[in-house]
């Protein structure tokens, strides 16, 4: 009863407000079938590389610049096991919701591009995509659908160096347009602040729930678990995304079916 009536409150917030930013982690894409590398049953959970390496070594920008062929020997493998997933509900309707709005802003630490397939385009990936790569020695890039048939690691077709995925590996600062983009996103002000997914223990993750709540925007967290700003949100939905983003739907939208 109790989770009916935060629905039906959480509802009501997103049916008002016109300026929204949702902000997202892994547990939205986990349920497309993409596991996580760390956690509990995810790729690397409690091992080590072949090499003797933690996950956090292997996939850092320093590994990649003195021994590519490691860091791309566990970016492939991650890129494997996520190869064929497609967006679910949550992704779908999130990306409904920015064609009935005048603004709807994703932030997305994933790097699976699954918000740019369902349609969102307002969209902030912090961490980058798999699916661009870019040369460490020129400015060349490239769009790939998958690490299928690549050489690993590539070389860049116009400059003979080494191509990378276009994402933030660990020890690497964050890009400066896109947290640009998310600070005159916030100076324009935004109704509604939705975390999905996320254990928010990134500042920059975390830092616009803080913020709205100080500012008195509302603000909403949907996580089966507690996360770093579950303390301080005004609504908590203790659900999975797909299962939140279709009871929302719904209740917004009765006469229409939510997406499967």
């Amino acid at each position: 009863m109790f989770q009916d009536s935060e629905l039906d409150l959480v509802a009501s917030l997103l049916e008002q407000a016109q300026r929204i930013l949702f902000i997202t982690g892994a547990g939205i894409s986990a349920d497309s079938g993409l596991p996580t590398y760390r956690g509990i049953g995810g790729l690397y959970h409690d091992r080590l590389t072949a090499e003797g390496l933690t996950i956090e070594e292997a996939l850092s920008g320093e590994m990649m610049a003195l021994r590519p062929d490691i860091s791309w020997k566990y970016i492939a493998e991650i890129e494997a096991n996520c190869r064929g997933a497609r967006p679910n509900a949550a992704h779908r309707l999130i990306a409904a919701f920015e064609q009935e709005k005048a603004m709807v802003c994703v932030l997305t630490q994933n790097v699976d591009g699954l918000h740019a397939d369902a349609g969102s385009h307002n969209l902030i990936e912090m961490h980058g995509t798999v699916h661009r790569l870019r040369c460490n020695d020129c400015t060349h890039a490239r769009q790939v659908a998958d690490y299928a048939g690549l050489q690993l690691p590539p070389e860049c077709p116009r400059c003979g160096g080494v191509m990378r995925p276009d994402i933030v590996l660990f020890g690497e600062q964050l890009p400066v347009r896109a947290i640009e983009r998310l600070e005159h996103m916030l100076q324009a002000g935004v109704d509604l602040v939705v975390s999905i997914g996320t254990t928010s223990v990134f500042p920059y993750i975390a830092g616009p729930v803080v913020w709205a709540a100080r500012d008195g925007v509302p603000t909403v967290e949907i996580n089966p678990g507690d996360t770093e700003v579950s303390r301080i949100v005004r609504h908590r939905l203790r659900m999975t995304a797909s299962e939140a983003m279709h009871e929302l739907w719904y209740r917004i939208h009765p006469h229409e079916p939510a997406e499967d």
